[in-house]
């Protein structure tokens, strides 16, 4: 019966990957639905990615998507809203996957949806349970304490290859087409470092929404308590802003060449410690 499947969220990552294998080996295959919100935004070798768990799983992920109906682009939801990242959210997000999987949650019945929050999101994961209690929500990750490299530990275990973007460095496999709204100060400045001309596309893009907003449009923060304090002081929140490049009608916010440098952690690098747990997925 629909009313008794197991909904498991695959969204292109290591976390939500394990969590959907879990979820199998605890509800069994004929209960388990794959689902992937696709943004149409991803990188090659998520695709291939997901051929390679569908077969570890032993069935289809499903993709549904908002593209195509309201918005044909995740570039058409940027410049329809003047929006990037805001203090709710990355209004893409919003409209590419929490949108789609709200609607398609008012349409379908479940018994629980399989989320891939790992342990150091508890407090998300928390947030999920209370505003969306309709959800139903189960989180495999935190029931076993599994963090995002204890996933790529386990894929290893499998013989399953992780996304391209581990290997490059990144912690996420969002949105590389692009590059993640959401991808904080250290992530776009590697994108700046390794991947130029997305930074730099990125960067017109956001000069193009300030001018049209006539206000700051951004995806970075500047998280300084002397920032704050400004912020608090003026009541203008968009002092905070910090562009990719400095925008010449905005001299007076930060852009990221006067950010601290912040270096992101290596995931995909097992440092000899792959294989020797006998855990799950030997």
């Amino acid at each position: 019966m629909d009313g008794e499947k197991i909904i498991c969220w695959w969204s292109g990552g290591v976390t939500s990957a394990i969590a959907c294998k879990i979820a199998v080996d605890t509800f069994g295959i004929d209960d388990c639905q794959f689902l992937f919100i696709d943004t149409f935004n991803e990188d090659g070798d998520t695709y291939r990615f997901k051929k390679d768990c569908e077969e570890w799983y032993g069935k289809e992920i499903e993709t549904i998507t908002a593209i195509g109906k309201k918005y044909d682009s995740i570039e058409d939801v940027w410049y329809d809203n003047l929006s990037l990242n805001v203090a709710t959210g990355a209004i893409c997000s919003s409209s590419l996957k929490k949108d789609v999987r709200v609607q398609w949650q008012r349409k379908n019945d479940y018994k629980h949806q399989v989320f891939g929050f790992d342990f150091s999101e508890t407090k998300r994961a928390l947030n999920l349970k209370k505003n969306y209690a309709t959800a139903k929500p189960i989180f495999p990750l935190l029931m076993f304490g599994y963090s995002k490299r204890d996933c790529i530990r386990l894929l290893n275990n499998a013989k399953i290859e992780i996304p391209q973007m581990y290997k490059l460095g990144f912690q996420n496999n969002n949105c590389f087409k692009t590059g993640c709204v959401q991808g904080g100060i250290g992530y776009w400045q590697k994108m700046q470092k390794d991947f130029p001309d997305k930074f730099e596309k990125m960067a017109k893009i956001e000069h193009e929404l300030t001018n049209l907003k006539g206000k700051p449009v951004t995806m970075l923060k500047d998280q300084s308590g002397k920032t704050k304090e400004l912020v608090k002081e003026t009541g203008v929140k968009e002092n905070a802003f910090v562009f990719l490049l400095p925008h010449p009608d905005y001299p007076n916010n930060k852009d990221i060449s006067m950010m601290k440098g912040f270096k992101i952690e290596n995931l995909s690098e097992c440092n000899g410690f792959c294989g020797m747990q006998g855990d799950l997925f030997n």
